[in-house]
């Protein structure tokens, strides 16, 4: 018994609690599918994905009131479908059992690891790419053998329709489920005793999903955020750099957990980078107000979020530049800006900006650049932007961070063979390829023994032939 039991019961909880009881009976009667009947979770996932990839741009773009289909593709439903066949190819090699050695001591036997599926998993996918961050997960999942509860955003209340009537189309309820509804069922959903939660989102939130989790002992995955730094060095060339950052800050018009949050710029070289980074986003985006390649702000609340930390950089005496001054706004498309001498006490510089917003923080030497990257919290991304191998080596070595791009950003999360994580208050846990089959797997650990048991030498009674036998073998 958990100690939610004392709360009342809402229509919300019998829903949630109703497709989790399916859920869990299904896997009782099936606890083991085979490799063969993964795949095929996956193939008809994947074909399902593209055959109606047409429903889902339009329900992201309905969602956002204006997401470049461009971006929707290569973003959410690329990665999306690269992640289930690579998955496919790789399921028969992650299955096998993992052979491992066992002990002089406990001779003769063999030891190996057995990857079972956990059980019933559950998935909180956030709204900022709500296809890619629900499908990610859930291939993980299923490569893993488990039934899965996904919960959409109540933000993006057109993308979760869309989703839920596809994945209907693919899954029995009792294998894959999406649960919709507002905070009170995301509440709901997160008091579940699932074998394993996957929270993506923000980091409050977060401390909140692993507390109603912790009622249960349900272990948690926990991809948040925090403000992901980038370093330029002191001889890369400006143009190069600023245009690979100006893509990492501009896509989804920054709503992305991994985008460079803020830059550290040689103190010498600010003035140029800061004309370089305006030309590479004036490259990328030659309008703003009607571009149909720049994404809008997810709705009024977040737009007005960002508006206030513009604000209040500038009355604490930030220069903020808008990148296109001339330009009259329409809708919640919010111009790319660049802030300058910024400090610690700015809004902008304590929350995770989640926008086009970027500020500029001056360096003289790379250990002051790596000092202050350390005394704030750890981050979910770092890039670096130089190529000495040495001092690359150095920020790899002397920074703790979820993940590392050297000479880009955002591209380490596409990689299938990489895992995807943070680390403290970015996150916990990983998935992606085979760390995510790993994640909603039990390492199973197994001794076996046939009728041969020399370990008889080490029964009771006790005397000096055992001692002799351990020191000589074991503690010498």
């Amino acid at each position: 018994m958990t100690s939610t039991a004392h709360l009342p019961v809402r229509s919300s909880d019998l829903a949630v609690e109703t497709v989790f009881a399916e859920q869990r009976q299904a896997f009782a009667r099936h606890p083991m599918p085979p490799a063969a009947q993964r795949r095929q979770w996956l193939k008809s996932l994947r074909e399902a994905l593209l055959d109606g990839q047409q429903a889902l741009i339009e329900a992201i773009d309905a969602d956002f009131q204006g997401r470049s289909r461009d971006e929707t593709l290569l973003a959410e439903l690329l990665p999306s479908v690269q992640g289930l066949r690579h998955a496919e190819r790789h399921l028969q090699r992650w299955m096998r059992p993992a052979r491992r050695r066992a002990g002089l001591a406990f001779q003769p036997a063999r030891a190996r690891v057995e990857y079972q599926p956990l059980g019933v998993v559950g998935i909180i996918v956030p709204w900022n790419y709500p296809l890619f961050l629900a499908i990610g997960p859930l291939t993980c999942a299923l490569a893993a053998g488990n039934r899965v509860m996904l919960k959409l955003s109540e933000a993006t209340p057109a993308t979760g329709e869309a989703l839920k009537a596809l994945l209907g189309t693919v899954f029995p309820q009792d294998l894959v489920s999406v649960v919709l509804g507002d905070v009170a069922v995301g509440q709901a959903f997160a008091r579940l005793p699932f074998d394993h939660l996957l929270f993506t989102g923000a980091t409050g939130i977060g401390r909140q999903v692993m507390l109603a989790a912790a009622q249960n002992l349900t272990p948690v995955t926990l991809e948040l955020g925090g403000k992901s730094p980038a370093i330029v060095s002191q001889d890369v060339p400006l143009a190069t750099v600023a245009e690979r950052i100006a893509f990492g800050k501009t896509l989804n018009a920054g709503q992305t957990c991994v985008a460079p949050d803020y830059v550290l710029v040689p103190r010498e070289r600010l003035g140029a980078f800061a004309e370089a980074y305006r030309q590479a986003v004036q490259r990328l985006y030659p309008r703003i107000a009607d571009n149909p390649d720049y994404s809008a702000i997810i709705n009024p609340r977040q737009h007005e979020r960002l508006q206030r930390l513009l604000d209040d950089a500038r009355e604490q005496g930030a220069e903020v530049l808008d990148l296109y001054p001339h330009e009259v706004r329409q809708g919640r498309r919010l111009p790319p800006h660049l802030l300058l001498d910024v400090h610690p006490r700015m809004q902008v510089m304590q929350e995770e900006i989640f926008g086009p917003l970027l500020p500029l923080v001056p360096y003289d030497h790379l250990d002051q650049a790596l000092d202050y990257i350390n005394q704030r919290p750890r981050p979910l991304a770092l890039y670096y932007f130089g190529y000495d191998r040495s001092e690359q080596a150095r920020v790899l070595r002397d920074t703790h961070s979820g993940g590392v791009c050297l000479n880009d950003t955002l591209l380490h999360v596409a990689q299938d063979d990489l895992p995807f994580g943070g680390i403290g208050p970015s996150g916990m846990g990983h998935y992606h390829g085979r760390e995510g089959f790993q994640t909603f797997s039990n390492a199973k650990a197994v001794l076996a023994k046939q009728r041969l048991n020399a370990a008889r030498l080490i029964y009771p009674p006790y005397g000096r032939a055992l001692q002799r036998l351990v020191h000589k073998l074991f503690i010498r």
